[in-house]
């Protein structure tokens, strides 16, 4: 099977959270030799616009306006990785990262996004307690959400609903205490509770079988830290109890990538100030390097 070479991009934008710390995501899992380890080159690193405190108020949303402003400029550079035939490893960074890759994408045709997080990322402005785009990027990406930031360059929505898939979100406490709104009935969901029932690598397939449907060009890998177990991932900023094993997301992956399909991935909201020992980061620059591997499969 043909082969693409990795090309690591730095996106770290905390610009979807009210507070710091994932922007040090990049440097940290590049000090524990993840470009070495999967033979990749290093392909820039974005400068990241200064965050305001406060929510606009046309949105509702932190830092709606530099977010709007910056995804195209990450969206560049995906494009820049991808004229080179090298798979982007996009290294984040909160979840609002996933729009600049995904209008990259848009721009090119029609891709899917297996979206594997923590919490499902649907609430709309009026419901999230803190106006963070964080809590709200699968909201985005698939049009729901005011225009600033689901029409990117006129091309909203970037994935639609029944392109993407969402794994091991597990948030449903407060989805329901903070009134998100639901997930579209098109849009393929795998909670927790239902890989429980399945197993990860039934669910995986199943994902994989939508996002390789012909209509699609490829797709897009969206990693959340937080989809991992509280007890093995407490370096991030939103927890909640229970989530993957290091073996589970590694299957997912393992599985994902050997479609051939996937286009690119991003890593986000793993946290290095909060990794009191050290071995959050650790774990997951070895889960990511075992499942990449030197090269993509194209």
């Amino acid at each position: 099977m043909p082969t693409r070479p990795y090309a690591i991009l730095e996106a770290p934008s905390s610009l979807g959270l009210a507070t710091d710390g994932v922007e040090a995501l990049p440097g940290r899992l590049l000090e524990l030799g993840l470009a070495d380890r999967i033979h990749a080159r290093h392909a820039g690193r974005l400068a990241v616009p200064p965050k305001d405190p406060k929510p606009d108020p046309a949105t509702l949303t932190l830092n709606a306006n530099a977010i709007a402003a910056w995804s195209p400029k990450l969206a560049d550079a995906v494009e820049e990785v991808l004229d080179a035939r090298e798979f982007p490893v996009v290294l984040g960074g909160d979840c609002t990262i996933v729009l600049g890759p995904m209008l990259a994408l848009r721009r090119r045709g029609r891709y899917g996004l297996f979206f594997i997080d923590g919490h499902a990322d649907f609430f709309q402005p009026e419901a999230e307690p803190n106006g963070e785009g964080a809590s709200m990027d699968l909201a985005f990406v698939t049009g729901y959400g005011p225009a600033l930031l689901t029409d990117l360059e006129g091309r909203g929505p970037l994935v639609r609903p029944e392109d993407a898939v969402a794994l091991a979100f597990r948030d449903h406490e407060d989805q329901a205490e903070f009134g998100s709104q639901p997930l579209p009935a098109e849009l393929m969901a795998y909670d927790l509770h239902a890989i429980r029932r399945l197993g990860v690598e039934a669910a995986a397939r199943a994902a994989v079988g939508h996002l390789t449907r012909a209509e699609l060009d490829g797709f897009f890998i969206h990693l959340d830290a937080d989809c991992l177990d509280d007890a093995i991932m407490p370096a991030v900023d939103f927890r909640v109890p229970g989530g993957l094993s290091w073996d589970e997301l590694s299957a997912a992956l393992r599985i994902t990538l050997a479609s051939g399909k996937a286009v690119g991935i991003e890593v986000t909201i793993y946290n290095p100030r909060l990794d009191v020992d050290g071995s959050a980061g650790r774990g997951l620059a070895d889960v990511l390097a075992v499942a990449l591997g030197t090269a993509a499969p194209a």
